[in-house]
């Protein structure tokens, strides 16, 4: 499940006007591609079927949340979610007059997102490439604010794009908005929303300790032990940061609570670790004798 290595870290993205091409405008230079060729079609359209819905489409009403706020979706756009698209099949025997999907447990924020990126290809902040670095980087990640933002009595200052964080009423605190989006990509059967926020994330910096372990509970407790991406990214990020986790209090506090299964899971990645530095120090000591 664990790659061997965590020797080499992502790139950073410093904080720099460039020219901007979006994952969207990718999308559609694939679709402009693709229809010259004359090979499009709904399963294989690089915008994940970006094209403007049917017109004979149905609307489907979802009310999301505990305070069921309500959106509004063509049919054939959320049948892109093959979730989705077993609860219409499914409504459509049941009751053939009732097109309404309630989803108590969604974030409404995050359902945002996920029909944004449907409709789209992309949500906010877009993902943009600058072509002649070969680098990707989130739009108006300039926009950073040292800001208090309380859901409670308890004020949090936070040091990154408030786009980073929402508040997770089911945890009960700030969490990383892009882990909620994998895992509800995950559970709504979409693949390329998971690799789409796992990019996104891995462009956010200057998140506190306390956050990240929040996330990584709540990827691990929304994942199944199958998953390689999510859980793998937490335990890279944790090594890789390791001089900064060791000294906090919050870490030694999390790893005294126990009660999932990251820890096992990052002592074992450590272990792989210095294996892997072990072997290429060995690998090195003859010649250092030879000298």
């Amino acid at each position: 499940m664990f790659k061997r290595s965590f020797l080499l870290s992502q790139d950073k993205v410093g904080k720099r006007k460039i020219a901007k091409k979006s994952f969207r405008d990718d999308a559609k230079m694939r679709m402009r591609d693709a229809i010259n060729n004359q090979t499009v079609t709904p399963d294989t359209s690089p915008s994940l079927g970006g094209a403007s819905p049917k017109l004979n489409s149905a609307i489907v009403t979802i009310s999301v949340g505990a305070d069921q706020r309500l959106f509004a979706a063509h049919e054939d756009v959320l049948a892109r979610s093959t979730w989705f698209s077993e609860a219409c099949r499914e409504q459509f025997f049941s009751s053939p007059g009732q097109r309404r999907i309630n989803l108590p447990d969604e974030d409404p924020v995050v359902f945002s997102a996920i029909l944004e990126y449907l409709y789209k290809g992309d949500y906010s902040p877009r993902l943009v490439h600058d072509r002649k670095r070969d680098t990707w980087s989130l739009e108006d990640v300039e926009d950073v604010t040292m800001s208090p933002r309380s859901h409670t009595t308890e004020k949090k200052f936070v040091g990154f794009n408030e786009s980073a964080t929402i508040f997770h009423h089911g945890v009960g605190d700030y969490i990383l908005r892009d882990t909620v989006i994998y895992c509800s990509a995950l559970r709504f059967g979409l693949p390329e929303l998971q690799r789409l926020a796992l990019r996104k994330q891995g462009l956010q910096s200057d998140i506190d300790v306390a956050t990240i372990l929040r996330s990584a509970r709540f990827a691990y407790a929304n994942t199944p032990p199958s998953d390689s991406r999510l859980r793998a990214h937490y335990l890279a990020l944790i090594i890789r940061s390791r001089k900064t986790f060791k000294r906090s209090g919050t870490m030694q506090q999390e790893m005294q609570r126990g009660d999932t299964q990251l820890f096992f899971d990052l002592f074992v990645a450590l272990c792989n670790h210095i294996d892997d530095l072990s072997e290429l120090g060995s690998g090195r000591s003859p010649a250092v004798g030879k000298v």
